[in-house]
């Protein structure tokens, strides 16, 4: 909005609003604006949930030491969400398809986290949404997403083709053209793109759901990962840049770094009240919607694989799970003491403030990892 008003419509009457066309000035600007909304909303927020009695359940095969914490306010994701979209709305340019795709990922499975949570508190128990019930609502989201990019793809907007790592001839493509000729064969063309987008896309909003179970660890990761998202953006929209690196170059998409800069700074704001000890949970419609997000980010700029090592904490969080369920259910025997993977290291005597600590460091030395990639290609 500031965007059109300051640079489209009263840049040629007073030059200094020349600033409001630059995505890095805009980028800063939504970052601090986040931040402060955060800062600003929280306490009353915090104050509200604790008036409505909306507290967190605590799971009973948890650990034990997490049942003090029950009754902390739950559902500290809407100050997320709602510090992402106002600085968004306010300094990114809303004709800029990429920016309303990001903006629906992140609505779209806050919503879901949001039903989650409240039949939570509903049911005054730590279960809500099944998990069939939760993962289909998460899965057509990513397929309405995936439709979007198709619709930008047919006006030669958006490349179905993946970059890898380290290869830079290899970029595969996941539709198959063949297919797409003949009536008959025609959906299975694109299979392979809308299974890719829910693995992506639910994977993130699952994985980033999982590790938040300890006082400001999902956040923390959260700020490493979006920050990480913040630079890939610019250089996939920036033509030297994307050029020299040889990406995937998305017009426009220099615009996704303001809505990645609001994530940095929301999650730095929601960060202040939910360090350990937190005084507010995000719940499942924070982290989903956060995983979310980063996800959408990560296909509208052809970074899907990148994301596995900018989210790399994330990724071993929900692999421990997945082992630990499979180990179970084959075996009988449990791999982890507990699972996601922070509970084992707490079951083994591990104070959760060094817990957190090191994972952030992990998180940030694969991110920085992710970003060296880029010209090791």
């Amino acid at each position: 909005m500031l965007y059109w008003l300051f640079f489209e419509k009263l840049f040629h009457a007073f030059t200094p609003f020349r600033e409001f066309g630059y995505v890095t000035f805009r980028t800063a600007c939504a970052s601090l604006t986040a931040l402060f909304v955060s800062l600003l909303l929280g306490p009353w927020l915090i104050a509200k949930l604790r008036e409505f009695q909306i507290g967190q359940y605590i799971r009973e095969d948890g650990p034990k030491s997490h049942m003090k914490k029950a009754g902390t306010p739950t559902m500290g994701g809407i100050l997320i969400v709602i510090s992402i979209l106002v600085p968004t709305l306010l300094w990114a340019n809303l004709r800029n398809p990429y920016v309303w795709i990001a903006i629906f990922g992140l609505v779209s499975f806050g919503a879901i986290g949001f039903w989650d949570d409240y039949a939570k508190i509903r049911r005054k128990q730590n279960l809500g949404l099944t998990v069939k019930q939760k993962f289909s609502l998460q899965v057509l989201a990513a397929l309405i997403v995936g439709f979007f990019l198709l619709t930008l793809h047919a006006q030669k907007a958006y490349s179905t083709n993946i970059n890898v790592p380290f290869f830079k001839g290899f970029k595969p493509d996941l539709l198959i053209d063949s297919l797409i000729h003949n009536w008959y064969t025609y959906p299975l063309a694109f299979v392979g793109f809308y299974a890719f987008m829910v693995l992506v896309i639910v994977g993130s909003s699952d994985a980033v759901n999982l590790t938040d179970g300890l006082d400001g660890l999902a956040i923390g990761l959260m700020i490493i990962a979006s920050g990480a998202m913040t630079t890939l953006t610019y250089v996939t929209g920036h033509a030297r840049f994307a050029e020299y690196l040889d990406l995937a170059r998305l017009p426009g998409a220099s615009e996704l770094t303001i809505f990645c800069g609001s994530m940095v700074g929301a999650s730095i704001g929601f960060l202040w009240y939910n360090a350990h000890p937190a005084e507010v949970f995000m719940g499942d419609v924070g982290s989903l919607a956060l995983g979310g997000a980063l996800g959408v980010v990560a296909v509208l700029i052809k970074q899907e694989i990148l994301l596995l090592f900018i989210g790399g904490v994330y990724v071993i969080e929900a692999l421990s799970v997945i082992l630990q369920v499979a180990s179970y259910k084959l075996r009988k025997k449990r791999i982890f003491k507990m699972a996601p993977i922070h509970h084992h290291f707490e079951a083994l005597g591990w104070q959760e403030s060094k817990i957190i600590t090191r994972f952030w460091i992990a998180g940030l030395v694969m991110a920085l990892f992710a970003l060296t990639t880029l010209k090791l290609r």
